[in-house]
């Protein structure tokens, strides 16, 4: 018996490798969880939302793995994102931090904000007043503070995509902009919810080598008033903090 417990755990030790050897390719080239961690995306995408992300849509970079373990420059199987997607990059300013907006301006664009009103090279969006957008009771959607509801607007770009934007008040601080040229190999990225989103408007383009994959499904999403920080890992508050008319839900 003596003799068999170091071939058990020798055996142990090496499932266990091959199975972080198969999440580690699974992660690098297939799909990658990310769970929502701001407001900057509502209404599409809530806090304590959780979505797997296919890392082959835009080819692989070096943000593509974990740590950066494969360190090189450009992409390889390179593709490009399509106006609209909800994409995962590295933030320019701090390459350690993953950022989550919609692509809305693509190499060679003329992009601008006049009035709240999204143009794209010099045309404005089609912007259309919707029903208004009621907050959880303990949910911060505006920079203002809890408000008990938003202006929507269904946005669709030039080539069909249709999403909802939320509209916290007019005349805000990006309502209107400068206009933004997109230089070869980046790409503009903004924020659904208008005036509480950090995003192009601010920091800027988004180069190619930032991209990180494309939001598919959203396979998981658990929020709580008693306590709005409740995770996927908090299985004792599910009972009353999954939203469930969001479980499996796929992106566009």
């Amino acid at each position: 018996m003596s003799e068999s417990k170091p071939a058990f755990f020798f055996e142990l030790v090496r499932t266990l490798i091959y199975a972080l050897a198969i999440a580690l390719v699974v992660r690098s080239f297939a799909f990658e969880p990310f769970n929502i961690p701001s407001g900057s995306m509502k209404p599409t995408l809530l806090v304590g939302d959780y979505l797997f992300v296919s890392k082959y849509s835009y080819g692989y970079s070096r943000f593509s793995f974990p740590w950066e373990i494969i360190p090189f420059s450009g992409r390889v199987l390179d593709d490009t994102p399509e106006r609209g997607d909800i994409a995962v990059f590295r933030y320019p300013r701090d390459k350690s931090q993953d950022y989550i907006k919609r692509v809305i301006g693509l190499p060679g664009d003329r992009v601008q904000m006049r009035k709240g009103v999204l143009y794209v090279n010099d045309q404005p969006v089609k912007r259309e007043r919707v029903g208004d957008f009621v907050p959880e009771k303990f949910d911060y959607v505006c920079p203002q503070g809890r408000v008990e509801k938003v202006a929507q607007y269904r946005e669709t770009l030039p080539n069909g995509v249709s999403y909802m934007t939320l509209d916290c008040v007019k005349g805000a601080l990006y309502d209107n902009t400068r206009p933004f040229s997109v230089p070869a190999g980046h790409y503009f990225m903004m924020g659904d919810n208008r005036d509480n989103s950090t995003d192009s408007r601010e920091w800027g383009f988004v180069a190619s080598e930032n991209l990180v994959g494309r939001a598919e499904i959203l396979f998981f999403s658990t929020s709580s008033p008693e306590d709005p920080h409740s995770s996927l890992w908090t299985v004792w508050k599910w009972p009353t903090s999954i939203r469930w008319s969001r479980l499996l839900d796929l992106l566009d």
